[in-house]
């Protein structure tokens, strides 16, 4: 007989954690285990990939912070399907999710926290102490993760440290003359890339400023941010502030990055905190030679000149001189990039996060 899972999520937008649960619904062995997506706000465009994979998702339609008409809504859904499990992921359906969960007597809850989140106020910390006395499990992608959340009173034994899946790449359909003419970028340039969603946490001016550093340096480089978000508008302001769109462009969302990524000469990511970033992993297993700040998230995967390079948040001096480093010593740089996609080939599979899912559930639900 197969357990019913139910995955809660706030919607099904192109991050990475509704990634990452997309990946192990759609992954999971159906002769097992019979899931069920529910989107506490919204659908989004992730929840393509559920339906042909023919796993339900169910739209609740939470419409403002304490809609707790959603609450109900909720609770009426899983007391229909009655899974033996309920796993959420992300706080408002950490929170929703839970709660509904044990007025509907679901026999195991588990939460799911996928990053460091400073954002947080004393009163989110004290409802995330109190949901977790009713979860039997927390699933993070990193320690760094784990220790953040038990600095904040969540009991660390309850965390279950499961690192982030990819797809094996598939080996680049296009010339590097056909990626650089999609990204609108000269073919005698370096590039650089950026992945991720334009928002404050990414840092994207310290990458744009960097880059300016760098063209003391030399005039060869572009910096191609990928991505949308709520901080376009304002980034592209302080783009033309600051330098120009020869050096840095905006490339919006695509859907070709696997395609681009091993054109690229350098990846940087300047977040000031992660969980544990795909982009970043997608990186590495293109064999880029990836530049990170030093944050937990960044340094489960980037050791300092053995994966990548690694230079302090907000430093943009110190990214302008690491990223110089390894234009200077490209041999050095590749054998950055190689040792990187070594890891992400050995630890990060699709496959083994999904495995170490399974087994939790299969214990949790004995």
């Amino acid at each position: 007989m197969r357990t019913k899972l139910a995955f809660i999520i706030p919607t099904m937008d192109m991050g990475g954690a509704e990634k990452q649960l997309c990946l192990l619904a759609q992954n999971l062995p159906r002769d097992q285990f019979e899931v069920r997506v529910f989107l506490l706000t919204r659908d989004g465009p992730r929840s393509e990939g559920l339906r042909s994979a023919n796993i339900p998702v169910n739209v609740i339609g939470k419409r403002f912070k304490l809609d707790f008409t959603a609450l109900v809504r909720l609770h009426r859904e899983l007391a229909d399907f009655q899974p033996e499990i309920v796993h959420t992921w992300l706080f408002a359906a950490n929170s929703f999710g839970r709660v509904a969960a044990r007025f509907a007597r679901v026999p195991v809850v588990i939460a799911s926290e996928r990053c460091v989140d400073p954002w947080k106020t004393p009163m989110h910390f004290w409802i995330d102490r109190i949901l977790a006395k009713q979860t039997r499990a927390i699933t993070t992608n990193s320690q760094g993760v784990c220790d953040f959340y038990a600095l904040h009173g969540l009991p660390a034994e309850k965390f279950q440290v499961i690192p982030n899946g990819i797809e094996s790449r598939k080996e680049a359909a296009i010339s590097r003359g056909e990626a650089f003419a999609r990204l609108q970028v000269k073919d005698d340039k370096k590039l650089v890339l950026a992945v991720g969603r334009l928002w404050p946490q990414k840092r994207y001016r310290d990458l744009i400023w960097a880059t300016e550093l760098l063209d003391t340096l030399r005039e060869d480089m572009t910096l191609v941010i990928i991505g949308d978000g709520p901080q376009l508008a304002e980034l592209q302001r302080y783009r033309d502030s600051v330098t120009t769109i020869d050096r840095v462009r905006f490339a919006g969302n695509r859907d070709d990055v696997s395609s681009l990524l091993p054109h690229a000469d350098q990846f940087w990511i300047g977040s000031e905190y992660e969980g544990q970033s795909n982009a970043l992993i997608e990186a590495m297993q293109a064999g880029l030679p990836v530049i990170a700040s030093d944050i937990p998230g960044n340094t489960d995967l980037v050791a300092d000149h053995v994966t990548g390079r690694l230079f302090p948040v907000g430093d943009m001096a110190a990214l302008a001189r690491c990223s110089q480093w390894c234009f200077e010593n490209p041999e050095h740089a590749q054998a950055l990039g190689n040792a990187a996609q070594h890891t992400i080939a050995s630890n990060f599979s699709v496959l083994r996060m999904v495995d170490r899912h399974a087994e939790l559930y299969r214990q949790l639900s004995k």
